[in-house]
């Protein structure tokens, strides 16, 4: 628990400049690097036990992402905080005019359990970047990564710079904000959450980044590589059993394939987890009893034509796949957030985009046609915050592509140069000479209205 003196010390340390030359962000940035790496195998296991992630799919997803992103940060850095040039008007002549980075203070990062080490550190990779002091709100409900997070961060870091806070966000996070000034608040979670985040910050008129989530639709259409679609789709659907904010939360399939659709389905997730998923290299668990019976109680909300079985004491949910799924059912009314897939027919685009619409402004939208035409009709005809064509969720992990949510899936964006961006202001500068002074613009002004509609246009 952080209390308002260790916050005011973070200040000072702020105010005194120490975190805004190069040298010095560039060296911090090369220090948690370090100190990532000599602390892998601990990630590793930590992970494991937390959410039974192996060690390739917590490098693809959590360490490895991190590091990549640590590493264009690195190799960018100065470019990024050079000011950009940018025109002067005609009004304006002959001064210049450019666009400053500046860093926004000390700025609060608040982390989500699902993926504990990459939603955590990702978004302190721009904050140290841009020259900010940070403080690290780490989910309570991913213990062991929890744990080794702050290891990692400890060990290399002042208390004045960066500040891990351990506890319950419930309560934690309200006595901050409730009583500091943050220059910028950053949280990855639910929508509930974020709305309370949003209004506490609020009240103190600080700017935030929510990456929230939503239920992202999945379209296979007619002309769709079924075998592709299906093994696409599943991998990113499953990965983590379901628990990822832009994982698919339901595919919507053309009614002509939609029974090839579903067997490729089937036969994919017997290629990937076998006939036994609890016993599977390649499949995680749930994190914990709420989660797991959150998402069982979906299992009845339709018919099920792969999987359903579950074990509460190992928190096993079976990849499942449901149909005659109801559009009122919570299974269609809420973010999934778990391994099941409803899946429903479609004849024509308006009666597919009329289930999308239930649920606007969805984090990702996938979309799978070997049609330009297509394609572009349903990129055009959803707003959302991201997506993939003949993909799913691989978005995410393209730092050159901004990465956030619109509407109820959040606002901001980061990755690469956009988290950089997120965590600084702009300043807008411009430098007149004195050699040049024209009367015209002072005082008195009249006769003059011809000559200004001329100069401003």
């Amino acid at each position: 628990m952080a209390d308002i003196s260790a916050l005011e010390k973070m200040r000072q340390y702020f105010d005194a400049g120490t975190t805004k030359p190069y040298a010095f962000r560039k060296e911090q940035l090369k220090k948690l690097k370090t100190s990532i790496l000599s602390h892998e195998q601990e990630l590793y296991d930590a992970l494991y036990a937390d959410l039974k992630k192996s060690p390739e799919e917590t490098w693809v997803t959590e360490t490895g992402m991190v590091l990549a992103e640590l590493n264009t940060a690195i190799k960018h850095l100065k470019s990024w905080m050079s000011p950009d040039r940018v025109g002067t008007n005609l009004l304006n002549l002959p001064s210049r005019s450019r666009v400053m980075k500046e860093p926004l203070g000390v700025v609060l990062i608040i982390g989500p359990w699902n993926y504990p080490f990459q939603l955590l550190i990702n978004p302190l990779i721009g904050a140290i970047a841009a020259g900010n002091c940070v403080v690290l709100k780490p989910s309570e409900f991913a213990p062991a990564t929890d744990a080794v997070m702050k290891k990692v961060i400890e060990e290399v870091f002042s208390k004045e710079y960066i500040l891990y806070v351990q506890g319950d966000g419930a309560t934690v996070i309200p006595q901050m904000t409730n009583n500091f000034t943050f220059g910028h608040i950053f949280y990855t979670g639910s929508t509930a959450v974020g709305k309370i985040i949003y209004k506490m910050a609020a009240e103190r008129l600080v700017p935030v980044t929510l990456e929230l989530g939503g239920k992202s639709p999945c379209i296979v259409e007619s002309d769709a590589n079924i075998k592709v679609s299906a093994r696409r789709i599943a991998m990113t659907k499953f990965s983590n059993a379901g628990q990822m904010c832009v994982a698919p939360d339901y595919v919507l399939v053309q009614e002509s394939v939609k029974d090839k659709f579903i067997a490729a389905v089937k036969e994919t997730i017997q290629q990937f987890y076998t006939e036994r998923p609890e016993e599977s290299y390649n499949y995680g668990k749930i994190i914990n009893e709420k989660q797991f019976d959150r998402i069982a109680n979906y299992l009845s909300n339709g018919t099920k034509i792969h999987g359903g079985r579950i074990n509460k004491e190992k928190l096993f949910i079976e990849p499942t796949i449901l149909t005659d799924v109801p559009l009122d059912a919570p299974v269609m009314q809420d973010e999934i957030f778990g391994p099941v897939l409803p899946i429903i027919s479609f004849n024509t685009m308006s009666d597919a985009k009329k289930i999308i619409d239930k649920h606007p402004n969805p984090l990702s939208i996938y979309v799978y046609t070997s049609s330009k035409k297509k394609e572009n009709e349903w990129l055009e005809a959803i707003p959302a915050g991201g997506g993939c064509v003949n993909n799913s969720s691989w978005h995410l992990t393209n730092h050159n592509l901004p990465f956030g949510g619109r509407g109820f899936s959040g606002t901001g964006n980061y990755h690469g140069k956009y988290s950089f961006d997120t965590f600084s202001h702009k300043k807008a500068i411009m430098k007149t000479p004195t050699w040049f002074d024209p009367k015209i613009k002072y005082p008195p002004l009249k006769g003059r209205l011809k000559l200004f509609k001329w100069v401003i246009r």
